[in-house]
């Protein structure tokens, strides 16, 4: 007599379900642990900035003080804006499929990662502009909002390094290796906290330039580390910490290179929204708020809305630049 088959035993048999789902969309920035927020009330953050000082001249004695002039400023304001999406579950499925995995909260986690990650890329590539919305690839009429800016609109031209002009003066016309030279010279742009600098941040691929650098001197170590508050030690340089972060583009153009990407560098507030950057949210819902909005009028239907009201501010202009261009 023939043994049951393969495809007959399964009909009597069931897999073997793990609870929760593995993640396998994920996206490095280490960043992310260290950036500060800022909770505040109303539409948007002002804040005045030097635009030049009030003169000042040595004297002799009955010499005429001419020196008059008073200082002027700048007003600049950081505005908040809304990140959000519903997670929507049919009463069906989640009455009858939820024996292992919870729906409802298995999407709702789903959401609520998806915003997280779209707030980090909007944190390094935000342009402040209307970002139509878009349903299966097509845009949604009337649906359109705007981002906020992140570090590459944030940072001031005069803050801007090319690769090589530490060395020349004039930054490489299509790009160039990163070096040493370019990064202390980076460093040193970086001033609003006496100098101090709280951070390095790059893309995956100019991390291992990094280390081939360190590599390349003979008898250095690769082993000088920080260690964050949550106890997991990042790469440093000078002391200062250098975080992976694989939302900073590898296509830009300099000159005939279309695979340039940049390295940051920058100070963090303190709380004293007068120095580096700083994510903002509104004080009342600080943070990703999960709101149940309840059952569908015209399906079956429970809906879920993640949202976060957030925006992002650089106080001080001194407090974040950049190297272009690197091309390795």
């Amino acid at each position: 007599m023939a043994s049951i088959t393969l495809s007959q035993s399964s009909v009597l048999s069931q897999n073997e379900l793990i609870q929760g789902v593995i993640e396998n969309i994920i996206t490095v920035n280490r960043m992310f642990e260290i950036v500060p927020f800022d909770g505040i009330e109303g539409n948007a953050l002002a804040y005045n900035r030097e635009l030049v000082l009030g003169d000042a001249q040595f004297a002799g004695v009955d010499d005429a003080i001419i020196a008059k002039n008073a200082a002027t400023f700048t007003q600049v304001t950081s505005s908040l804006t809304t990140l959000l999406g519903d997670a929507e579950v049919n009463g069906l499925i989640q009455a009858t499929r939820s024996n292992i995995n919870d729906q409802k909260a298995i999407q709702v986690a789903s959401k609520a990662k998806s915003v997280g990650r779209q707030f980090q890329n909007t944190m390094i590539n935000g342009t402040g502009s209307v970002v139509t919305a878009t349903t299966g690839g097509t845009a949604i009429v009337g649906g359109t909002g705007t981002d906020f800016p992140g570090l590459l609109a944030l940072c001031d031209v005069s803050q801007t390094l090319g690769v090589g002009q530490a060395q020349t003066g004039t930054a490489q016309v299509n790009g160039g290796a990163l070096s040493f030279e370019d990064l202390d010279a980076l460093i040193d742009l970086v001033v609003d906290k006496d100098g101090q600098v709280d951070y390095l941040t790059m893309q995956a691929r100019t991390m291992r330039s990094y280390l081939s650098l360190l590599r390349q001197l003979g008898g250095a170590t690769i082993d000088s580390v920080v260690q964050l508050p949550s106890g997991a030690q990042v790469p440093a340089y000078r002391g200062i910490p250098i975080f992976r972060n694989d939302y900073i583009p590898v296509n830009q153009t300099v000159g005939t290179s279309t695979k340039c990407t940049t390295v940051f560098a920058g100070t963090l507030d303190d709380g004293s929204r007068s120095h580096g950057i700083a994510g903002l949210t509104a004080e009342s819902e600080a943070g990703i708020q999960v709101v149940d909005v309840g059952e569908s009028e015209f399906k079956d239907n429970n809906i879920t809305r993640v949202k976060w009201y957030t925006g992002m501010a650089c106080f001080s202009l001194k407090g974040l630049a950049m190297l272009n261009g690197v091309t390795n």
